[in-house]
């Protein structure tokens, strides 16, 4: 299929399906309401930021090599948790509700904050590697 491994794109699938559930367990939390922030949407992009970090310096770094665990959990989970383009869509509707300030610092905060997640992240699975004994 197109030269890739099915079992690969078994793996970004079913984490992406895990991943679009818990993103959308997520929004039935809260009705979207453009004059407010969208918590449910900002949880999910800092908090698959932070899961990224994690899974790829673990990933990369400390575990033996897979074909599977990175399509699984980086491409398809944190994928499908996140959504970049849900982040535009709830900004424009700040913006058609003249939210500014909101929408500014709403893009402004899931950006810089979905950077410092996966610094953070990288940097305290790192961590937790060197503490580890032997």
């Amino acid at each position: 299929m197109f030269g890739h491994d099915r079992r690969e794109l078994a793996a970004v699938f079913v984490g992406g399906a895990v991943g679009a559930l818990a993103r959308a367990a997520l929004a039935t939390l809260m009705v979207p309401d453009p004059t407010r922030w969208p918590w449910p949407t900002f949880i999910a992009n800092i908090v698959g930021a932070l899961l990224l970090g994690c899974f790829s310096t673990r990933l990369l770094e400390r575990l033996p090599s897979s074909s599977y665990r990175r399509p699984l959990l980086g491409t398809g989970f944190c994928g499908g948790l996140t959504t970049f383009s849900t982040m535009q869509v709830e900004t424009l509707h700040m913006l058609a509700a003249h939210q500014y300030l909101l929408a500014a610092g709403y893009s402004l905060a899931s950006v810089a904050l979905g950077f410092a997640a996966v610094h953070v992240a990288t940097v305290a699975t790192r961590l937790g590697f060197e503490r580890r004994p032997g």
